[in-house]
């Protein structure tokens, strides 16, 4: 069983920003996306489906490490 109790923020800086959940196991793959506009902000986590987040557009990615602005 995956268990996982970090969450991260991520919080548009222009409209369009796409978050994108990509899967765990041997081939990964898309499974999941949402489109935020500006100022939205998104509360997400790991979980035994997903391994890995992509953020394509201006957006502040915040975790339990640090923040990180990409542009």
């Amino acid at each position: 069983m995956y268990n996982n109790t970090d969450f991260f923020v991520i919080k548009a800086l222009e409209d369009g920003v796409n978050v994108i959940g990509l899967t765990r196991g041997s081939d990964t793959k898309f499974h999941h996306s949402e489109k935020l506009d500006k100022g939205e902000v998104m509360i997400a986590q790991f979980t035994e489906h997903t391994s890995a987040v992509k953020v394509r557009g201006k957006a502040i990615i915040q975790t339990s490490h640090g923040e990180i602005t990409n542009s």
